[in-house]
């Protein structure tokens, strides 16, 4: 990846870290999905409104929209559905770190479905030191519960696996802008969730939300979602599905500096540890300090 792709996955991995905080605040108030429903409706709303004031049109090619409402599917109605309702059996601790294996079943999706992204032995060990990074970060405890709440904790899992088979279909929308790519993909996902959020969770007969859980449902919409997939669909055409789901590293990182600056918490010694298994890792992954070391290393 390229410095500045780099950079785009530092922003999408701050911008996806806030999600789990705005997830919190409205779960407590909202079932699961009304809370995806609202967050994929008011995102794809923002940027059709965007794509407007900026002169742009929707496309009307059927097959394209076709792959919007599949991208849809894969990337925003299963994996939304499947963490929110698994947060509310397990921890936010564990459901990070079981979805910090996102990568992994990239790596291997895409060495199924792709002739680019092949599986290197550099690869595999790059993923592992980074699951193994994100669980000291977060804390080993946090694992101590595993196997107590199971099916909850494979709906996460299933969630990071349909993250990757996304990662990987999102490579046919490569050349397409990704604005118009994230707000096709929004439109599919608001018209898959609108019919099951009214049939399972009648929202017509929830108590009416507080100021802070709507506040957090627009936060969740237009941070970590608007916003969120216009940069993830940049980095997705530039620099492929694996590099990209790498963000899942990233975003425990992103969110314990943001305690550290804003909320006056502290780092400790496994926090530093855990970064820098996650950067090894990154480093495994990108490949391109494994090779500037091997070409400085006398043969």
């Amino acid at each position: 990846m390229s410095g500045s792709d780099w950079v785009l996955l530092i922003v999408l991995s701050i911008l996806w870290g806030g999600s789990f905080f705005f997830a919190k605040v409205a779960v407590a108030q909202l079932p699961p999905l009304t809370i995806v429903l609202g967050r994929v409706v008011i995102a794809a709303l923002a940027l059709h409104i965007l794509i407007v004031a900026t002169g742009q049109r929707m496309p009307r090619d059927q097959k394209l929209w076709r792959d919007f409402l599949i991208m849809g599917l894969l990337n925003n109605a299963i994996p939304f559905s499947l963490i929110f309702w698994g947060q509310q059996e397990i921890a936010s601790g564990l459901a990070a770190i079981l979805n910090a294996t996102t990568p992994l079943f990239t790596v291997l999706v895409a060495n199924i479905f792709t002739a680019e992204e092949k599986v290197t032995p550099a690869k595999l060990c790059g993923v592992a030191l980074g699951i193994l990074g994100v669980a000291l970060m977060i804390g080993l405890d946090a694992t101590s519960g595993l196997g107590n709440h199971l099916i909850p904790e494979l709906a996460v899992v299933a969630a990071a696996i349909s993250y990757a088979f996304a990662g990987v279909f999102g490579r046919r929308f490569r050349g397409r802008p990704p604005l118009i790519v994230a707000a096709g993909q929004l439109t599919g996902s608001s018209a898959l969730m609108l019919p099951l959020a009214l049939l399972v969770d009648r929202p017509w007969s929830l108590a009416t939300p507080g100021t802070a859980t709507c506040a957090a449902v627009i936060g969740l919409a237009l941070l970590s979602t608007s916003l969120a997939y216009v940069i993830y669909f940049r980095i997705l055409g530039r620099a492929g599905a694996t590099n990209l789901l790498l963000v899942t590293f990233l975003i425990p990182v992103s969110a314990l500096l943001l305690g550290i600056a804003f909320l006056g918490e502290t780092l400790n010694p496994h926090h530093l540890i855990g970064m820098a298994l996650i950067g090894l890792g990154l480093a495994a992954i990108d490949g391109r300090p494994l090779r500037l070391i091997a070409r400085l290393v006398p043969a």
